[in-house]
């Protein structure tokens, strides 16, 4: 028997990376008790794989946004952050994955855009409070119409498949949150 022959399903879950076919229950039962873990590690791997693939490649709806907007994702999300009402800059800064001087060089873009305004702090000088204009307003909302809009492919799908889609998502939000 060549070796290929005598790999059963948990040789095929080793190949994390790779993209296996789906092991029947029937195959995962008639494996050892020791590969059922590496059974279910190496389908979480599969599935994140292709969540991360239609999200972040075949339907990038933050580079769609990107490109209608005219401007980089995270001054996309400044924006969005900041059309949910006034933050200081120093708040701005915990909110984005950005340091202090980035996060001024971003809101500097935005306020040449006319898009934001920066006002000194009424009780604390050293510090500015950054607002959205309307103008920045109407670009947050459009960048949000536009994240927001599900993929064709998404829409097509039947009601007991979204249904199933909605539930899994829905536990995949709330696990280990408090």
């Amino acid at each position: 028997m060549s070796m290929r022959g005598a790999e059963g399903p948990a040789a095929r879950t080793r190949a994390v990376g790779r993209h296996t076919p789906p092991v029947s229950t029937d195959e995962a039962a008639e494996s050892s008790t020791v590969a059922v873990p590496a059974l279910h590690a190496g389908a979480a791997a599969r599935v994140w794989h292709g969540m991360r693939h239609l999200v972040l490649e075949r339907y990038d709806r933050r580079r769609d946004m990107c490109e209608a907007l005219g401007m980089s994702f995270i001054r996309a999300k400044a924006l969005r952050l900041l059309a949910g009402g006034p933050m200081t800059m120093h708040e701005l800064a915990a909110r984005l994955p950005a340091d202090a001087p980035y996060t001024t060089l971003i809101v500097g873009d935005l306020e040449r855009r006319g898009m934001v305004t920066r006002t000194v702090h009424p009780t604390d000088r050293r510090s500015r409070i950054v607002a959205a204009t309307p103008v920045g307003v109407q670009a947050a909302e459009r960048a949000e119409q536009i994240l927001a809009e599900p993929p064709a492919a998404m829409r097509s799908l039947n009601a007991a498949d979204l249904a199933a889609l909605d539930r899994i998502v829905a536990k995949l939000q709330v696990y280990g949150q408090p």
